[in-house]
């Protein structure tokens, strides 16, 4: 099949064989109505194979509607796909038609599906069943003739292992997969994706296109690349504005580049593959400070119920924590937590109190990143490391201006 000119049509940079083959099996499957679900990386470019899918169908004349589910707030992300009745919830003033309905005849994409919450997947399970969706707040079923596409940026099967995505629907949209390729495994692309990207630039800044030595090329296709495309754009953007030599060295070059450590990398990511759950480093943090404020609430009960004579004077302190857990910061390794009845009864519940505040310091980086961002919740929820769901999730919660 000769793909050039889908590639010229839709934009697409690159000859290397993994992205051929992507643009190929999208191009064999969109004359059917199989659904396809296209996984990869963040910023490698998904989006483009479902517009493939669609122009080369028999529904290109249809409607095509890009839904990203990560970015709606999980309460009303059912009225988004499947539309509500009027009075059906607070605000409801009258009946809105949902995605699935007016895209009827055509497709529709769906972006980070994995971060459908679980009673919606159950809605999305039945429309690619049996073609039926109901609105919220009806009780009247209807029909409707959508071919889905889907795309993740996680691994689906270990979300699924997780009980995060359901099984059968899972296996329902991935009828066809297809895989976009991170920049760092299509390196022969880097640098005819820099030097576009440098004329795109050079054309709208009304200035001679940026060029690279030797060096400064081989360090950009040295480079990693974690985010991908999207990162490669944002660089060449940068030096086409700031940078004065229009030939950019590899000391300059590397003063562009995070450094590997601070990178947005997905935990647990090797040079051959991302990891399961695609959740970064900040991601991991924040992980770790709940489990750990649970285990102090936990063990703050623990003493609580030893203050109150609950427990025999026998019953040994709990032993489930971390023993880092168990002291306070600048205290004295060996020195234990004192039981009610000891010779100096006055319990030092500093350390515990102390550490309780993870929840509020949490509350304080999520107000600091609203404010940095002048309230733009999705531009604050890039910079604390989550979904803009999760972060809408908790600025509801928590009642934060």
């Amino acid at each position: 099949m000769n793909i050039q000119p889908i590639k010229q049509r839709f934009g697409i940079i690159g000859a290397s064989p993994l992205l051929d083959r992507a643009i190929e099996i999208a191009a064999q499957v969109a004359p059917t109505d199989l659904s396809v679900l296209i996984s990869g990386e963040s910023g490698s470019g998904k989006e483009v194979m479902p517009q493939i899918v669609h122009a080369f169908s028999a529904r290109k004349h249809g409607p095509y509607i890009a839904v990203n589910c990560g970015a709606i707030p999980e309460g009303t992300i059912d009225s988004e796909l499947f539309g509500h009745e009027k009075g059906s919830f607070t605000g409801a003033h009258e009946a809105r038609k949902g995605y699935f309905e007016v895209a009827n005849g055509g497709t529709i994409f769906l972006d980070e599906v994995g971060e459908l919450p679980l009673t919606t997947q159950v809605r999305l399970l039945r429309v690619l069943e049996t073609g039926e969706f109901i609105r919220v707040g009806s009780s009247k079923a209807q029909k409707t003739n959508v071919r889905v596409t889907a795309a993740t940026n996680v691994n689906m099967l270990q979300a699924v292992q997780r009980g995060r995505f359901r099984e059968d629907l899972y296996y329902r949209l991935n009828t066809v997969p297809i895989h976009v390729p991170a920049l760092r495994e299509r390196k022969e692309d880097i640098h005819l994706l820099f030097r576009w990207f440098a004329q795109e630039a050079a054309s709208r800044y009304k200035a001679p296109a940026i060029t690279l030595t030797d060096e400064a090329r081989q360090m950009l296709t040295a480079y990693r690349w974690p985010g991908n495309v999207r990162q490669l754009r944002n660089l060449v953007e940068q030096m086409s504005v700031i940078e004065k030599d229009r030939e950019v060295n590899a000391e300059t070059l590397a003063s562009y580049l995070p450094m590997e450590s601070t990178a947005l990398i997905p935990a647990g990511h090797s040079e051959g593959g991302k990891s399961g759950d695609g959740i970064n480093e900040r991601e991991l943090i924040f992980k770790f400070l709940f489990d750990m404020k649970n285990d102090l609430n936990a063990l703050k009960e623990q003493v609580r119920m030893l203050s109150n004579g609950r427990l025999g004077m026998s019953t040994p302190p709990p032993t489930n924590f971390p023993e880092k857990l168990l002291y306070a910061h600048g205290t004295d390794p060996g020195m234990s937590i004192r039981m009610p009845g000891d010779p100096d009864e006055d319990v030092d519940h500093t350390e515990v109190e102390e550490s309780l505040s993870l929840e509020e310091k949490e509350r304080e980086l999520i107000r600091k990143a609203l404010d940095k961002h002048r309230g733009k919740r999705k531009k604050a929820a890039q910079e604390l490391g989550i979904s803009e769901r999760t972060l809408y999730r908790k600025i509801k919660e928590w009642d934060i201006d």
